[in-house]
């Protein structure tokens, strides 16, 4: 019986048969699409074999064609999500290349040259030139460095590819980054002879149609070979305690603490010596680095590292290296590891806290048990009783398979501007050419023609308001001839600026002696240090050497005790349908007698026995204090006074920080509009906790429970004032490079990039059709927020299928106590909280306000003549040195100006040549002003006609 081994050349199937038993499940299946020329999505657990199922047919075909010439070498085009992963590939790709070149060589034949290269951000200048002289024919890169590539001359080498594959899709799909991605792979579709054949490598996902969507993009077919059954997985949930509410007690920091960690770290140090190769997952940068610490410290040897993000990527690679060749037995991570890089014979994943989702648990325990057929094993060790009850509901998912769904991210205008961006300053391009292009992307698809051509307006500088001014216009707009270009200095602007990551205005760390990159710190971690301070970075010891404006000098201070880093970022929200099924995993225990109850979490959440006893004792000292537990049937509204006498109420719901963050908006603006308090709310996974300081009873049941209609217009109302909306809006300007980084290669710090933001928001806040406002609005209400699940939500309590259960208790509950200690969290310091991402609108300067205070004289006695003479000349473009460099900011000061004399026009460095190419452009008109030929801006010239009765050139 023949098998899709058939369809290959006799030296690829020698090599193959040789080097394996046979073909995987994906590999069968997906060769037969690839070879048939069929875009196509594979997806199969890790371990699957899905690399060679993607590489194999292209490689087949490099190995027996001719070798074309160097400008047309470049076939197949590899994009990875990770830097690791691209040199993962690279590494793999050499056993088949060899393998087959041996084999064409015992049949007698001379095997072409093929060779890969990888480009990335850290290919060195001299190796990048290289590869535009010398094209290879795989180039392995990521979205950032193709986004690069494509804007600069080198995308020539890129005419060729006929092959494109995109490796662990899935992780970039429901992200901005997938968004930017997609319209690369359209820029790249531009340019290449040949439309590429899609080739997507996704982990287990649902939808996979949404996945394939994505991959191809509109108008494109792609076959999807689902060959994602579950890896065979044993995963155990541990308490390394008998009692989560009796813990023992732990010094930190001078105090005494009751803490489960005395119990986790000996329990993680015996797992770890007793498997040959770990992988510890924990939820943050700052618990990698303190764990691997205290592992080490009780191990009495380096056992560990910590492996994050904010480590250098030399270091990560040292790391890496290490734990494969066995000499270090384990790492800490973060989901830097999620994905699909190579770890070698790693035998156990611990979890530290419940994964945040099904997928990343599967993604995480799956790093175990790497190769083909191989069980991977996990076990997950909660914290807290919180925190154990959503790994019963998570390790049940991985176990059943029931993996949250893939939503895509649509229309992103803060991405879509960085694209126009850049596709401008490589091509002129007619303005429906351009729209087709980007909607060919499927996040774009639907992208109506007013949000594509605010986004136009925005750039090239004509949006409907002199406060825009200093907005500099990046491209130019010829609406006559209905095309766009970019300007001076669009093109390095787009390189200096690429991609979605946000930029947190961290600082990087560098050894004082050769100035190697060790990682990066939070600014605020920066703030807090002295020179002369020791921390711990990747579980190693550095004292601080010098801060400067942008770097931590250090040294290496090797046993030496030190301050943990940390970081500060956003924590992953739980998706509202794990939130649904932990609901109703505790309806259904609550309903079971307790013999059931324990059975099902061993025989289906994996639990040990000590955790089986926490969860079910913490489910019924929750119903004994409230009288119910809330799951996806019940919502538990809690209300007491705290020690102080204020209100605290407690809305007690599983569906997660996406449902709970606007419902808490929603309660803010209602509860503030009814009582005329200042409420505060704090959301988490797990509910809503509002603080109602001097009320003489709390709010009824009915004022808390909202109608699905108008839940959408009291979050808009409250929205805008919220440090979550500047934060984003901060965040989307900086992408669509309103706000770019000043200094290439420098950081920025945050509080600076706060103010200029403030002021940004300010003045767009002014306008609500502003194309980042727009999408500020769009993202945190479509991407941030689950506004369906919550109006669903409201609507299932109105119809009675959700029940609302109101108690008044004494004191706080178990679940409240979670809850509150969350808000403490959050409240403790907030003085230090960015007043620009509290509210935004009060950080610029009032100058009416200034000059009531101050007094218009002392006012005007605060400013020298002679800088206003010379602000004066500046304002008024007279200063040679600030002089038009071109023709396109000749015709920027003459829209700042307004109306300009050919002698006024001489006087500001426009000369006759300049004026006479923007009037054949037609941006600007010669017409007579008060008798006198002035020269105006075209987009001003209506207004003078209206206004003045000017009469224009005709046309």
């Amino acid at each position: 019986m023949g098998t899709s081994l058939d369809l290959f050349s006799a030296p690829t199937r020698d090599w193959f048969r040789s080097a394996f038993a046979q073909p995987t499940d994906v590999q069968e299946r997906g060769w037969q699409q690839v070879a048939g020329g069929h875009h196509a999505l594979m997806a199969a657990p890790t371990g699957s074999g899905k690399t060679l199922a993607a590489f194999l047919w292209c490689l087949d075909r490099l190995m027996s064609e001719p070798v074309p010439p160097d400008s047309e070498r470049c076939r197949v085009l590899y994009v990875s999500p990770l830097k690791a992963l691209a040199h993962d590939v690279d590494r793999n790709l050499r056993s088949p290349l060899v393998g087959i070149g041996r084999q064409l060589e015992a049949s007698g034949a001379a095997p072409p040259d093929i060779h890969a290269a990888i480009r990335t951000g850290d290919t060195p200048a001299d190796a990048r030139r290289s590869m535009e002289r010398h094209p290879p024919d795989i180039l392995i890169t990521t979205p950032e460095s193709l986004f690069l590539l494509l804007t600069s001359a080198a995308r020539r080498i890129l005419a060729s590819v006929r092959w494109l594959i995109v490796d662990e899709i899935h992780s970039v799909a429901a992200t901005k980054r997938g968004s930017h991605l997609a319209l690369s792979l359209e820029r790249l579709c531009a340019i290449t002879k040949v439309e590429p054949q899609r080739i997507g490598l996704s982990a287990t996902q649902r939808p996979l149609e949404e996945v394939a969507r994505f991959l191809g993009g509109a108008g494109r077919e792609v076959s999807i070979v689902d060959a994602g059954r579950l890896k065979t997985m044993e995963v155990r949930v541990e308490v390394p305690v008998d009692d989560m509410s009796r813990l023992s007690s732990e010094e930190e920091s001078g105090r005494t603490l009751n803490s489960i960690w005395p119990a986790i770290y000996p329990r993680l140090l015996e797992l770890i010596q007793a498997h040959r190769s770990t992988i510890v997952f924990v939820n943050s940068r700052r618990l990698s680095e303190r764990l691997a610490a205290r592992i080490n410290e009780l191990a009495g040897e380096d056992l560990v590292r910590a492996h994050h993000g904010s480590i250098a990527r030399e270091q990560r690679l040292i790391i890496e290296d290490q734990l494969k060749a066995g000499t270090l037995r384990g790492l800490v991570a973060t989901s830097t590891l999620e994905l699909g890089i190579d770890m070698g014979a790693v035998d156990l994943v611990l979890q530290v806290e419940a994964p945040p989702s099904v997928a990343a648990g599967i993604q995480r325990v799956g790093r175990a048990g790497h190769s083909v057929g191989e069980v991977s094993k996990g076990v997950v060790i909660p914290k807290f009783r919180g925190d154990l009850l959503e790994a019963a509901a998570v390790v049940e998912g991985m176990l059943e398979g029931r993996i949250e769904s893939t939503v895509v991210p649509r229309r992103a205008l803060d991405v879509l501007a960085q694209q126009v961006v850049a596709m401008c300053a490589m091509d002129e391009w007619k303005v429906d050419e351009l729209a087709a292009v980007v909607r060919r992307a499927y996040p774009y698809s639907e992208l109506g023609p007013r949000a594509f051509e605010s986004v136009l307006d925005m750039l090239s500088g004509r949006y409907p308001s002199d406060e825009f001014v200093e907005l500099r216009p990046r491209i130019v707009w010829d609406r006559i001839a209905a095309t766009v270009r970019g300007r001076a200095g669009a093109q390095k602007l787009a390189v200096t600026n690429p991609g979605t990551i946000p930029d947190r205005g961290l600082y990087t760390v560098n050894l004082v002696d050769d100035g190697r990159r060790v990682g990066e710190l939070d600014e605020e971690m920066v703030y807090e240090s002295r020179v002369g301070e020791t921390f711990v970075l990747g579980a190693s010891t550095w004292r601080i050497a010098e801060i400067t404006t942008s770097q931590v000098l250090v040294t290496p201070a090797p046993g030496e005790p030190g301050k943990i880093a940390f970081w500060k970022a956003d924590a992953p929200s739980r998706p509202a349908e794990l939130g649904l099924a932990l609901g109703k995993m505790v309806r259904e225990l609550r309903s079971s007698d307790s013999a059931t109850a324990q059975k099902r979490l061993r025989e289906r959440a994996g639990f040990d026995d000590r955790a089986v006893k926490n969860l079910l004792a913490y489910l019924d000292e929750q119903a004994a204090a409230t009288g119910s537990v809330p799951d996806d049937r019940t919502v538990v509204v809690e209300r007491f006074r705290d020690e102080i006498g204020d209100w605290r109420v407690c809305l007690h719901t599983p569906l997660g920080s996406r449902v709970h963050a606007p419902l808490a908006l929603a309660l803010e603006a209602r509860l503030q509009e009814r009582l005329s308090v200042n409420v505060r709310a704090l959301w988490t996974d797990d509910g809503i906790a509002l603080h109602l300081p001097d009320v003489e009873s709390p709010p009824s049941l009915e004022e808390l429970i909202l109608e699905p209609e108008e839940v959408q217009a009291l979050v808009s109302a409250q929205l805008p004032a919220s440090a979550l909306f500047a934060a984003h809006f901060r965040e989307n300007a900086a992408r669509s490079l309103l706000l770019p980084r000043r200094r290439p290669g420098q950081r920025t710090p945050l509080w600076q990039q706060r103010m200029r933001s403030a002021n940004l928001l300010q003045v767009a806040g002014k306008y609500p059709d502003f194309p980042i406002l727009a999408e500020t609005w769009r993202e945190v209400m479509s991407d941030h927020f689950d506004m369906p699940a919550l109006i669903d939500f409201l609507r299932r309590i109105r119809s009675r299928e959700v029940r609302v259960v109101a108690v008044d208790t004494e004191r706080a509950s178990p679940f409240a106590s979670s809850l509150l200690f969350s808000y403490v969290a959050v409240f403790m310091y907030e003085g230090d909280a960015p007043l620009a991402e509290r509210r935004a609108q009060a950080l610029t300067l009032d100058r009416d306000l200034l000059a009531e205070l101050l007094g218009s004289e002392d006012l005007r006695e605060l400013l020298d003549p002679e800088s206003m003479a010379q602000v004066e000349l500046e304002l008024q473009g007279l200063l040679p040195e600030r002089f038009p460099r071109d023709v396109d900011e000749a015709h920027d000061l003459l829209v700042r100006l307004g109306d300009l004399s050919d002698a006024e026009a001489a006087a500001r460095g426009i000369g006759d040549e300049w004026l006479g190419e923007l009037e054949r452009a037609r941006r600007a008109v010669s017409a007579r002003v008060a008798g006198e030929s002035r020269w105006i801006a075209a987009e001003d010239a209506g207004k003078y006609r209206e206004a003045l009765g000017v009469s224009l050139p005709i046309g």
